[in-house]
């Protein structure tokens, strides 16, 4: 599943980087002006360069190597439960699944975000999704319960 998690975010960091880098010096490039920032409703309240785009890439990659990074010290992890010698395999298995997940699920969000902001300037409807960002947050949330909830149970003795 780690693998399988892992091969999604690499998919969703180049789709990332070939859309930014295609909206910025591709044939159909954007305008030397669009919208960067937009208010809770989805409507732009910010207006600056292109480059600017390149914001999230960079920040999508940082956190996809800094994620891989932290989920390979899983003996440093700090867990909701008492590890024992009969648990220890089990929560550090969840641990690092659940870190894959929180990978993935980023990395994507940050693709569906960049693609949502370019297509909102290439239609001349400049606005996202108002349910965009409280839905990623939803899912961040679900992934990191659902694995502490999994952690709590494989804790309780038989």
């Amino acid at each position: 599943m780690r693998k399988f998690l892992i091969a999604i975010s690499v998919i969703a960091l180049c789709f990332l980087w070939t859309i930014t880098i295609h909206a910025i010096t591709g044939p159909n490039a954007l305008p030397s002006r669009i919208p960067t920032h937009f208010d809770l409703a989805g409507n732009p309240n910010a207006w600056g360069s292109p480059k600017g785009l390149f914001l999230l890439p960079i920040l999508a990659t940082f956190i996809f190597f800094l994620i891989g990074l932290i989920s390979r010290r899983k003996e440093s992890f700090n867990y909701p439960v008492r590890i024992t010698p009969l648990n220890r395999e089990r929560l550090q298995n969840l641990a690092v699944q659940m870190t894959a997940f929180l990978q993935a699920e980023t990395v994507c969000i940050f693709a569906i975000l960049q693609y949502a902001i370019i297509s909102s300037f290439r239609s001349g409807h400049f606005s996202l999704p108002p349910a965009l960002i409280p839905i990623a947050v939803v899912i961040i949330l679900a992934t990191t319960i659902g694995h502490i909830i999994a952690m709590r149970r494989t804790a309780r003795p038989a």
